[in-house]
């Protein structure tokens, strides 16, 4: 096995846990980080309502990459399967087709993304002084959907060989692209929104051209493009396990929109200000995020070659770390608010917006962590359509009923903002109820003794 592949199958668990999940902790973040920058140079150089509009296109865009991302879950679990399991004939088709499904899906993306964003903008109450800003933003980012479907469908491929790391590389290069094409054409030609969404998508499709080239030249697993062909058998299993991530995720982004159509009412300034506060909180949320990747790719592998007993230990550690993550993370983007705000925005009132959003979220957002990686290691079992129900009740079920009860009676920013953390917990504990009947009747086999 090469160095930089963790062995998920063998040897001490935490160690690995740790070295599969700090090069996916830092690409996360790195990949934030960089789509901060348009923020940043957004909210700094063009003005609060450009800012207000590039924010509010993020629960759209989520709204139509979660389908293909959940879908790129059940490639990496099948892979995972495969792998643990020596089988590598399957495997090598698993890849092809996930490729290919990346390349349709991501042109897909860009002409349903096109079609509906005016509509569904005006939908979500956008206001008229920030719609044609946001209109230009979204349909620019769009067109770089196909870029973005291959390298996250190309880093899922690298997951389940337990390669976290060259992914990061290929992210740093693209990422640093993008900052420098964001300052020059927002500062020097003064492209606004445009010079952003332009700057992101040229980082994308280079991002893309890395992670194919790297599979071109695979050890165990090497692309092919005149292989390059959808096996029945194998696009009806990643759809069966990945549809309903697929599903859960427009779910999450469904109660989002609400939630953000709820901001819009309440003007630019909130607006700007939950978006600031919305991209600090996404660094925690990408951290804890890793730990979701690193216990669905672990107990996907770990199920494949039927090693069992190890799959407990993997669940339990995984949420150890990651609450520790959420909770120093979380809590030191709360303390240093409005030191981080004031990187996106020099308006007092932004940042005051901002702290209300963060005081609530971030200081409570471990228990999200601990939520996701219950999702991950249920999904990695091979069940994905009871964390998808779990989901739909305990998150965006409760959320939409939140959003027409408490709120329309205590119509403030932090009874939205509370919806968060209620429906966090209360979905947190109905998976952990259900991983631990799954397991009974999962693991109720003979399993296999540690080599």
């Amino acid at each position: 096995m090469r160095t930089r592949e963790v062995d998920m199958l063998n040897g001490k668990i935490t160690s690995a846990i740790l070295m599969f999940a700090l090069p996916l902790m830092i690409s996360s973040i790195l990949q934030l980080l960089f789509n901060a920058v348009d923020i940043i140079v957004v909210g700094k150089f063009v003005g609060q309502n450009s800012l207000a509009a590039v924010g509010s296109t993020g629960p759209l865009i989520n709204l139509i990459i979660n389908l293909f991302m959940g879908i790129s879950i059940g490639s990496s679990v099948l892979m995972g399967n495969f792998l643990g399991a020596n089988d590598y004939k399957n495997s090598k088709e698993t890849l092809h087709t996930s490729i290919l499904f990346a390349i349709v899906s991501g042109v897909l993306m860009v002409f349903i993304g096109i079609s509906t964003s005016r509509p569904i903008l005006k939908m979500m109450g956008t206001p008229d002084e920030v719609l044609d800003l946001a209109i230009t933003y979204i349909d620019i980012f769009y067109l770089g959907m196909p870029g973005f479907m291959l390298y996250n469908f190309g880093a899922a491929i690298f997951r389940s060989i337990g390669d976290t790391k060259r992914p990061l590389y290929f992210l740093t290069l693209s990422g640093i692209i993008n900052v420098i094409l964001n300052l020059i054409l927002v500062i020097v030609f003064h492209m606004g929104v445009a010079g952003v969404a332009i700057a992101t998508v040229f980082s994308q499709y280079v991002s893309a051209i890395l992670i194919l080239v790297a599979l071109t030249r695979g050890d165990r697993l090497r692309l092919d493009f005149k292989k390059l062909k959808f096996n029945g058998e194998k696009i009806k299993e990643i759809i069966r396990i990945g549809l309903p991530a697929g599903i859960e995720g427009i779910l999450f982004s469904i109660s989002n929109v609400l939630i953000q159509a709820s901001i819009n009412s309440f003007g630019p300034s909130v607006m700007a200000g939950n978006t600031a506060a919305s991209n600090i909180e996404g660094f925690v949320f990408m951290a804890m995020n890793a730990l979701y990747q690193t216990s669905l790719s672990f107990t996907a592998m770990n199920m494949g070659a039927k090693k069992y007993h190890r799959v407990d230990s993997i669940t339990l550690k995984s949420n150890i770390i990651v609450f520790i993550i959420g909770l120093v993370l979380g809590l030191g983007a709360y303390f240093a608010g409005e030191f981080l705000l004031s990187i996106y925005t020099s308006e007092a009132e932004v940042v005051k917006f901002g702290l209300e959003r963060l005081m609530i979220i971030c200081t409570t957002y471990a228990i999200c962590g601990v939520m996701d990686v219950m999702v991950g290691s249920i999904r990695g079992i091979g069940y994905s359509i009871i964390p998808t129900i779990i989901t739909l009740l305990g998150v965006c079920v409760i959320r939409v009923i939140w959003i027409y009860t408490v709120f329309k009676i205590y119509p403030y920013t932090y009874t939205l903002y509370l919806s968060y953390p209620i429906t966090w917990l209360i979905t947190a504990i109905m998976h952990i109820i259900s991983y631990l009947v799954i397991r009974k009747k999962r693991f109720n086999l003979k399993p296999q003794k540690a080599a």
